[in-house]
């Protein structure tokens, strides 16, 4: 997959967070660096198609082929703080529905998806009752697993505690390879496999 962007701006009212935003992003991993309010998670949300762009052009390309912006969705995984779970749905429950819309890797089942979790004695409670560190890794597993060329990363680490990080890293290891991987944060151990960077304080405000 590569999508390029092409003077990408995006403003608030009268307030602009970023501007002339010009890259091509292939595959391989990517962070997007910036202090908080510099931009990051609107950058995120305008290339999965969350948010439109108020000025520039995104383009996607996909085995050469263009994708139209209202089909993107279906090639990006993404992950985020913002973005909820079904939480009245049991695990079982959560992987079953998610699988419909974005089926997972060929070679990983319902069973070896919960495996990878490492949430035993869970599987039968509503994820309303799970703690935050909890629905922190369903969120990562549901994204990383899934077989899309495009995954999305915003502050992965949230409410994980140091096992969780360890554990986050080996899953981001597994299953970026192939994969254009975009990952916003400011904190190292999130973006430690990214070989480029996007800063967002290179992009004016105004």
């Amino acid at each position: 997959m590569t999508i390029t962007l092409e003077n990408i701006g995006k403003r608030f009212l009268y307030d602009w967070i970023f501007r002339n935003v010009t890259c091509t992003l292939d595959n391989g991993a990517f962070a997007i660096l910036g202090h908080n309010g510099s931009g990051k998670s609107t950058l995120m949300k305008v290339i999965s198609g969350h948010l439109t762009p108020s000025t520039g052009k995104i383009s996607f390309i996909n085995d050469n082929q263009k994708i139209s912006e209202d089909n993107i969705y279906k090639l990006i995984s993404y992950a985020a703080p913002y973005i909820e779970l079904v939480e009245d749905f049991t695990l079982d429950e959560q992987l079953q529905f998610h699988q419909n819309f974005k089926p997972f890797f060929p070679n990983l089942t319902i069973e070896g998806i919960k495996d990878i979790l490492k949430l035993s004695n869970t599987q039968d409670k509503q994820i309303k009752f799970y703690s935050s560190g909890m629905k922190q890794r369903l969120k990562l597993v549901l994204a990383c697993c899934s077989e899309t060329p495009v995954l999305l990363l915003d502050e992965p680490t949230t409410n994980l505690d140091k096992q969780g990080v360890s554990w986050y890293q080996q899953l981001v290891s597994q299953f970026t390879n192939d994969r254009l991987v975009l990952i916003a944060s400011n904190v190292e151990e999130d973006y430690f496999l990214c070989k480029q960077q996007i800063v967002m304080t290179d992009f004016k405000k105004k």
